[in-house]
Protein backbone atom coordinates (compact mmCIF):
# COMPACT_ATOMS: atom_id res chain seq x y z
CA UNK A 1 0.00 0.00 0.00
CA UNK A 2 1.17 3.69 -1.11
CA UNK A 3 1.82 5.67 1.87
CA UNK A 4 0.52 8.76 1.28
CA UNK A 5 2.75 12.26 2.40
CA UNK A 6 0.85 15.70 2.40
CA UNK A 7 2.68 19.03 2.39
CA UNK A 8 2.88 21.61 4.70
CA UNK A 9 0.68 23.55 2.69
CA UNK A 10 -2.62 20.97 2.83
CA UNK A 11 -2.10 20.38 6.74
CA UNK A 12 -2.74 23.95 7.22
CA UNK A 13 -6.08 23.77 5.44
CA UNK A 14 -7.84 21.44 7.52
CA UNK A 15 -6.36 22.73 10.27
CA UNK A 16 -7.83 26.56 9.73
CA UNK A 17 -11.25 24.97 8.99
CA UNK A 18 -11.10 22.52 11.86
CA UNK A 19 -10.61 26.25 14.17
CA UNK A 20 -13.42 27.80 12.20
CA UNK A 21 -15.67 24.55 13.09
CA UNK A 22 -14.35 22.84 15.81
CA UNK A 23 -15.22 19.56 14.73
CA UNK A 24 -12.55 17.02 13.99
CA UNK A 25 -14.81 14.64 11.78
CA UNK A 26 -16.55 16.81 10.08
CA UNK A 27 -13.66 18.55 8.46
CA UNK A 28 -11.56 15.26 7.78
CA UNK A 29 -14.59 14.06 5.85
CA UNK A 30 -14.96 16.60 4.07
CA UNK A 31 -11.17 16.51 3.09
CA UNK A 32 -10.94 13.03 2.54
CA UNK A 33 -8.61 12.14 5.82
CA UNK A 34 -8.34 10.63 8.51
CA UNK A 35 -9.82 12.14 11.71
CA UNK A 36 -6.96 10.93 13.08
CA UNK A 37 -4.57 11.80 11.25
CA UNK A 38 -6.37 15.73 11.41
CA UNK A 39 -6.28 15.54 15.05
CA UNK A 40 -2.53 14.59 15.17
CA UNK A 41 -1.48 17.50 12.82
CA UNK A 42 -4.18 19.77 15.25
CA UNK A 43 -2.37 18.68 17.89
CA UNK A 44 1.62 19.65 16.61
CA UNK A 45 -0.06 23.07 15.50
CA UNK A 46 1.65 26.14 17.69
CA UNK A 47 -1.49 28.40 16.26
CA UNK A 48 -3.52 28.81 19.83
CA UNK A 49 -7.02 29.33 19.36
CA UNK A 50 -7.96 32.91 19.73
CA UNK A 51 -10.43 33.39 22.99
CA UNK A 52 -13.45 35.67 22.82
CA UNK A 53 -13.53 36.50 26.37
CA UNK A 54 -13.81 40.15 27.54
CA UNK A 55 -14.74 41.54 24.07
CA UNK A 56 -17.47 43.70 23.01
CA UNK A 57 -20.63 42.43 21.27
CA UNK A 58 -19.52 44.54 18.49
CA UNK A 59 -16.05 42.65 18.59
CA UNK A 60 -17.51 39.30 18.77
CA UNK A 61 -19.00 39.79 15.56
CA UNK A 62 -16.20 40.81 14.36
CA UNK A 63 -14.68 37.90 15.40
CA UNK A 64 -17.55 35.57 14.10
CA UNK A 65 -17.33 37.38 11.13
CA UNK A 66 -14.14 37.06 9.95
CA UNK A 67 -14.04 33.32 10.98
CA UNK A 68 -17.07 33.07 8.80
CA UNK A 69 -14.65 35.06 5.95
CA UNK A 70 -11.79 32.37 6.70
CA UNK A 71 -13.56 29.75 6.27
CA UNK A 72 -15.98 30.83 3.21
CA UNK A 73 -12.06 31.58 1.93
CA UNK A 74 -10.36 28.33 2.89
CA UNK A 75 -13.29 26.38 1.27
CA UNK A 76 -12.54 28.24 -2.20
CA UNK A 77 -8.93 27.86 -1.96
CA UNK A 78 -9.69 24.10 -1.59
CA UNK A 79 -12.51 23.88 -4.50
CA UNK A 80 -9.24 25.80 -6.78
CA UNK A 81 -6.87 22.98 -5.90
CA UNK A 82 -9.31 20.43 -6.31
CA UNK A 83 -10.38 21.90 -10.11
CA UNK A 84 -6.87 21.97 -10.75
CA UNK A 85 -6.10 17.98 -9.65
CA UNK A 86 -9.12 16.82 -11.07
CA UNK A 87 -8.05 19.15 -14.75
CA UNK A 88 -4.88 17.64 -15.37
CA UNK A 89 -4.68 16.38 -18.37
CA UNK A 90 -3.97 12.93 -17.46
CA UNK A 91 -6.63 11.24 -18.42
CA UNK A 92 -7.37 9.73 -14.58
CA UNK A 93 -9.85 11.37 -13.62
CA UNK A 94 -11.44 11.62 -16.88
CA UNK A 95 -14.53 9.47 -17.34
CA UNK A 96 -13.19 9.06 -21.31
Amino acid sequence: MEKLVYDASFKRMPIDLYYARRSVKEVADEMGIDPGRLSKWRQKDSSPSRPTEGLTDEQREIKRLQKELKEAQLERDILKKAISIFSRGDGRYSDS
